[in-house]
């Protein structure tokens, strides 16, 4: 067994112990600077928010972010941003766009709103290069199975672009949170490449339960097993085997740079799991890469 990074220095000679050209880290944000700042606004009111302490770890300029993830070794750079009403969506594909021109290890991603025109502008997206997609139902306060965002999904599930979607109802239960209009969404757009983000917490055997019935549906670790979520939303019996059983659906996630812990402390605690080696080549690099189409 690999000895498990205990810093963030060692996490190369982590994932190059097991032979991996580096990291695909699928849940990564870089967002514009004003949305960023309120985005750290947020948690930083965590103790009213959450009920605990919520420090951002990696509070720093962008040149000094995208430093510190080459640092770590990821190979694409995801931005993931996320809108939260109407008439938002488009400006913040046009920055991702922009972020995937002036940074060439960059993941072009996109988002999407449940309005009209969204599937017209997810297609443009899509023609513009985007290859990841970020939608967050507790931010956004929506449902995914809006009848509005059917012709997006249709078109993504054409394009077979995935989609991270931040749908469980943790930190905060939403009022759109939960597998349920998730299940709806995959009804009718079965071949759809849902990215459940954070496992799904803290429904995460219901999504796991997705994640086994759909070809396409994939799970992301984002937080997952870590001391700070082990202490409000700790993984229930039997689940850490429904993990190793999806061993080729599981994809890292990370959550940099809005994150209270050090990146390696993400890397130990599913190394912590104990589900060998092949299972976290294939969570820390091989399913992300394919998702993400990277090259090592």
């Amino acid at each position: 067994m690999t000895k498990p990074p205990l810093d963030d220095l060692e996490v190369p000679a982590y994932w190059q112990g097991l032979g991996l050209p580096g990291l695909a880290d699928i849940h990564v944000h870089f967002l514009p600077p004003n949305m960023l700042k309120k985005v750290w606004a947020f948690f930083d009111a965590g103790t009213e928010k959450f009920g605990r302490h919520w420090p951002i770890q990696y509070r720093y300029d962008e040149e000094m972010r995208l430093k510190l993830v080459r640092s770590f070794g990821l190979r694409g750079i995801p931005s993931l941003t996320y809108p939260h009403k109407p008439q938002m969506a488009q400006w913040l594909n046009g920055w991702c766009s922009q972020f995937a021109a002036r940074v060439p290890d960059a993941v072009h991603s996109a988002t999407l709103y449940p309005e009209e025109g969204v599937g017209d502008y997810v297609a443009a997206a899509l023609a513009d290069g985007a290859r990841l997609f970020k939608v967050h139902v507790q931010v956004g306060v929506f449902s995914p199975a809006d009848p509005l965002l059917d012709p997006a999904w249709g078109v993504l599930e054409d394009a077979g672009v995935p989609i991270v979607i931040h749908a469980g109802s943790a930190p905060n239960v939403g009022e759109f949170t939960g597998p349920e209009a998730v299940a709806d969404v995959l009804k009718r757009f079965p071949k759809l490449t849902f990215v459940i983000a954070h496992l799904g917490m803290s429904e995460y055997d219901a999504f796991a339960d997705l994640a086994f019935k759909y070809d396409n549906v994939h799970l992301d670790t984002t937080m997952a097993n870590t001391d700070f979520i082990n202490k409000t939303t700790p993984f229930g019996p039997g689940y850490v085997a429904k993990l190793a059983d999806l061993k080729d659906k599981v994809v890292l996630g990370s959550d940099f740079p809005n994150i209270p812990y050090h990146y390696a402390h993400q890397i130990e605690a599913l190394d912590r799991l104990g589900l060998g080696d092949e299972w976290m080549r294939s969570v820390l690099w091989h399913n992300g890469a394919r998702l993400m189409g990277l090259t090592g």
